[in-house]
């Protein structure tokens, strides 16, 4: 039987909390604003994942898993990086630029400025776009401060905003019934 998360635990209050490893740090450290923003970020994809068709909800939960690897990289101080099991690297960011690719696609991506609210689902994943760019804002900052190593995790970030948006496109239901009524246009 599994034991019971211990929700509240008293060490933080005093101000300070955990990276992974030993030491602790100040709840202001810029790893931890850093993985605060990143949470957000995590915690606006899910409810955009709650919000958009079936089809759509596992390409959002795998982009889930891979925002908790970047948030392990972050909340891992350099010199225990090599312990972690998985991590973002070169792979992954070939496989968000295919992802990318085939969502500009599908999505018919026109280079126009995007108001959001076409509905609930595009909004939502709109919403969790600009938390994203936050979260990759202090990604970045901690890759220039030599904090950690953003050589793949910054171009990650970037490419899972552009999927966000990609996504908002493809779930919009006006750009829906067009690119439908297009193919019909082109299938007669």
């Amino acid at each position: 039987m599994p034991r019971p998360a211990r929700v509240t635990t008293r060490t933080g209050d005093s101000g300070e909390t955990s990276l992974f490893g030993k030491g602790r740090v100040r709840k202001t450290d810029p790893r931890i604003v850093a993985l605060g923003d990143l949470d957000e970020a995590q915690s606006a994809l899910g409810v955009a994942r709650a919000s958009v068709p079936a089809a759509e909800r596992s390409l959002l939960l795998d982009l889930q898993r891979g925002l908790y690897r970047v948030m392990a990289e972050v909340a891992t101080p350099t010199a225990d990086v090599p312990r972690l099991r998985e991590r973002i690297d070169a792979d992954a960011v070939s496989s968000i630029d295919a992802l990318v690719d085939g969502l500009r696609e599908r999505a018919g991506a026109e280079g126009r400025f995007v108001v959001p609210g076409e509905d609930v689902a595009s909004a939502t994943l709109d919403v969790a776009r600009t938390v994203v760019r936050r979260a990759e804002r202090s990604v970045v900052g901690l890759a220039d401060a030599k904090l950690l190593d953003g050589e793949h995790l910054v171009p990650w970030l970037n490419r899972l905003s552009d999927v966000v948006f990609l996504l908002a496109r493809v779930v919009e239901p006006a750009r829906t019934a067009a690119s439908t009524a297009k193919r019909g246009r082109a299938e007669r």
